[in-house]
């Protein structure tokens, strides 16, 4: 929001400088972003009059200009087009600095010129430069413009935090001067004015989403009337361009109340006003000539010939005030914040009024407006007024809660102990409502103003007493509380722990956003049907994600095309997927589970004269998360087995299970997938879930044996289908205690051995932790072992 010091100072002239004034404002929680001059710097300029207008002699697009501005009339020439004899505008005389340049005396095309005629982008005021500044009839010649146009001022901007929307409204901010300057805010007088016709024009509220309706018909307005420079200045300084005195007199009142309003043409209203609810499909034509296709829900203005207005957001082009209208109906009404909020966004929409009524306006300000809008036309515009109709719901109306706060509460959140009289003197200058009851602990029980909607709870009342006591007069306290160590269990692998590994595997860390795009989301995981946004930030992030790979390797190509070939990223968050036969999305509805994933492509190493150019493959990253599973104490827990998934190539996939349950992927991503993401480099994937992951077997300390260990080695055939976890699983459930580690050395298919079979060189190692084994005790295990391996899996002994 931007506005004029001066016009706020017009609420409460605080003696204060404009560095002071904004300094504190900011302090007081309205935030200041910047401030800049109402106009450039400039001397000598005054108000001139074209008294005669004459063709150049020697320049088709020049006109040499007599004007009166200083003691005599001076000779100008000058190329705006709509210089013409009549008119004021700025005249800078020989002399006046207009900053980048100084007037001279000069000649142009042979003919003297004693000065120069200024545009709006002359002075500093805009970047107008289509022609003269034309300034209204009654302007004073020979005025310096500075003054004639209070130019030493300065175009303040807010970033204001949504609670705060009544400092939308210059007299918001006139209250919050008043509080930094501790005076009386001097408001504009809004008498009631006085109907001099009968006329009325019937509103009906069917949607609890408008509970106030305040309308006002206004026969036989002047639309030839020119506003007053003071209030274009002022809403130019908004930001508001002035368009007529209707539209102005809105704006101007908006900017001052705080209320939006609209104007309808009388006569293009039929029957009567109904505001109620949208229904899909229906069309509207909006001011700016855009047509809606409306949505269920939105909450618009109607008559009987249909909408004619999106209710706080925009009204209709076919009911709009035109050059020929002389009857308007002036509306002035409350819409729910939860009626309008994202009402405009989901139509791709941001106006002024959607601004206001989304974070909430006075809701008792409506019939205030009405009355000031009133005056103000009926002084520019001329006009007959009818009387003020309010329709109301008052059961929909908000009621403003009472809130209790302690002093003790105070004192704790603070850190400071305020007077009792100091906060009743802080409450009455909020102009709260309150109600101060003494004892042990002092209560105050406050009931704000309708246009304070922000104060709910105790904490909005504390910090009222905190912003206005003053955050920089805050004794720095040192806090003090006990604090205790959270327990932390060790039956589990934290999530940190995991990172902590994949980090150390040479993987980085990557955050991608839960949107993703739909059409990378169906190649991904064409099984499961993603959630759509209603509102999404752009189309490539129309869906919540239902496996992190489409962040990740979004991430991927983007480093790849900086010329990044060797990439590893993992990522840890929430997928998000829905119950199955499920009539109706709801939250309830919607499953997130926490997942981590990762991708990596390019070379295994690091360039380097000492490493290996060899490419990354499927049993790399399968021994990344091997690592990783071995943090949980179990490794053998868990199992790779054959698998299929939709984004993974069919002979390169891996499903992870522990105990039988299911736990995640890894594998090579299809080349059909590849091709469709435009990937250039194969690409490994893995993604496990991270609840079935976390278990963790807790270490436990056993004394070594001082017993020798014994190794035999094995060499087997089985069937090529045979996995070596299944040959591991099938031993450890072979051996007895004695057998302290298992490992395959070897695999070789080849000369010697049947097509259809391989050789496998295990390694055992046999030790007692109390004694040493005898030969027997060991050929006894390996038999068990031998004759295990061949009941289940066929296997044979190698000669």
């Amino acid at each position: 929001m931007k506005f004029s010091e001066a016009w706020l100072r017009e609420f409460v002239n605080a003696d204060l400088s404009t560095e002071e004034l904004l300094a504190q404002l900011t302090m007081i929680g309205v935030k200041v972003e910047g401030f800049e001059p109402v106009a450039a710097a400039f001397d000598k300029v005054v108000v001139g009059e074209i008294k005669s207008v004459e063709k150049h002699p020697d320049a088709d697009k020049l006109v040499v200009c007599k004007v009166a501005g200083g003691e005599t009339e001076l000779q100008v020439v000058c190329g705006a087009p709509n210089a013409r004899a009549g008119i004021k505008v700025p005249f800078a005389l020989v002399g006046a600095d207009l900053g980048d340049f100084k007037i001279k005396k000069a000649k142009l095309r042979g003919v003297e010129s004693f000065g120069m005629l200024c545009s709006e982008r002359e002075l500093g005021i805009s970047d107008r430069h289509e022609g003269l500044m034309e300034l209204p009839v009654d302007a004073p010649v020979g005025e310096d413009i500075r003054k004639y146009l209070a130019l030493d001022d300065v175009i303040v901007e807010l970033d204001l935090t949504a609670n705060r929307s009544d400092c939308l409204g210059m007299i918001g901010l006139g209250r919050e001067a008043a509080l930094i300057a501790n005076a009386d805010i001097q408001l504009p007088a809004v008498d009631p004015v006085p109907p001099t016709i009968e006329d009325v024009f019937g509103v009906e509220l069917e949607s609890s989403g408008c509970p106030r309706f305040v309308g006002r018909v206004i026969r036989n307005i002047d639309l030839r009337a020119q506003t007053p420079l003071w209030m274009k200045e002022k809403l130019r300084r908004s930001d508001i361009r002035s368009i007529d005195p209707v539209v102005d007199v809105t704006n101007y009142v908006m900017l001052e109340l705080g209320q939006p309003m609209h104007a309808y043409d009388l006569a293009k209203l039929t029957g009567r006003i109904v505001v109620r609810d949208s229904k899909a499909g229906e069309k509207i034509t909006l001011l700016d000539e855009s047509e809606v296709t409306l949505k269920d829900d939105t909450l618009l203005i109607t008559d009987d010939s249909g909408p004619i207005g999106m209710a706080g957001i925009m009204g209709g082009l076919g009911t709009s005030v035109t050059e020929g209208t002389r009857n308007i109906y002036l509306e002035s009404a409350f819409f729910q914040p939860t009626a309008i909020a994202g009402r405009a966004r989901t139509y791709g929409m941001n106006t002024d009024a959607s601004h206001r009524f989304e974070r909430g306006v006075d809701w008792a300000g409506q019939a205030r407006a009405v009355e000031r809008a009133t005056r103000l036309l009926l002084e520019i515009a001329g006009g007959e007024p009818g009387p003020t109709v309010e329709t109301v719901r008052q059961e929909a109306l908000p009621v403003q809660p009472e809130v209790a706060v302690r002093a003790s509460r105070v004192k704790r959140l603070l850190g400071v102990s305020i007077p009792d009289a100091e906060i009743d003197t802080m409450f009455s200058r909020l102009h709260f409502d309150t109600r101060r009851e003494d004892g042990e602990d002092t209560i105050w029980r406050v009931v704000a103003p309708s246009h304070r909607f922000d104060i709910e709870i105790e904490a909005d009342l504390i910090e009222e007493i905190c912003r206005i006591y003053g955050y920089n007069t805050m004794p720095p306290n040192t806090p003090l509380t006990h604090l205790s160590m959270l327990p932390a269990t060790e039956h589990a692998v934290t999530l940190d722990a995991m990172k902590d590994q994949l980090v150390a595997r040479g993987y980085r860390e990557a955050i991608t956003y839960s949107f993703v795009d739909a059409r990378a989301q169906a190649i991904l995981d064409p099984e499961n049907e993603p959630i759509g946004l209603a509102n999404p930030l752009s189309s490539e992030m129309g869906v919540m994600r239902t496996t992190l790979w489409a962040g990740l390797l979004k991430s991927l190509i983007y480093n790849v095309n900086r010329q990044q070939s060797r990439v590893r990223l993992f990522e840890s968050g929430l997928r998000f997927t829905q119950r199955p036969n499920v009539a109706e999305l709801t939250m309830e509805n919607i499953q997130q589970e926490k997942m981590l994933s990762g991708v990596a492509c390019g070379a295994l190493f690091e360039e380097g004269w000492a490493n290996s150019t060899q490419a990354v493959d499927f049993f790399d990253v399968k021994g990344d998360i091997e690592s990783l599973l071995a943090l949980t104490g179990e490794p053998d827990s868990f199992r790779f087995e054959a698998g299929t998934h939709p984004a993974l190539h069919p002979g390169q996939t891996a499903r992870i299970t522990r105990d039988g349950e299911h736990v995640g992927f890894v594998g090579l991503l299809d080349p059909r997938a590849q091709q469709a993401l435009d990937i250039e480099h194969p690409v490994y994937l893995f993604e496990l879930r991270v609840d079935a992951v976390a278990p963790r077997e807790v270490p436990g300390a056993s004394a070594l044996s001082r017993f020798p260990e014994v190794r035999r080695d094995i060499a087997i055939l089985v069937d090529v289908g045979v996995t070596a976890g299944e040959i591991r699983q099938t031993i450890r459930s072979a051996a007895s205690e004695t057998l302290t580690n298992l490992k395959l050395f070897d695999v070789y298919q080849g000369k010697g051995i049947d097509p259809n079979r391989k050789s496998l060189a295990l390694g055992l190692t046999f030790q007692h932790p109390s004694r040493t084994l005898t030969e027997d005790e060991i050929n006894q295990s390996v038999d068990r072992i031998l004759g295990a391996l061949a009941s289940e899996l066929g296997a044979s002994l190698r000669g």
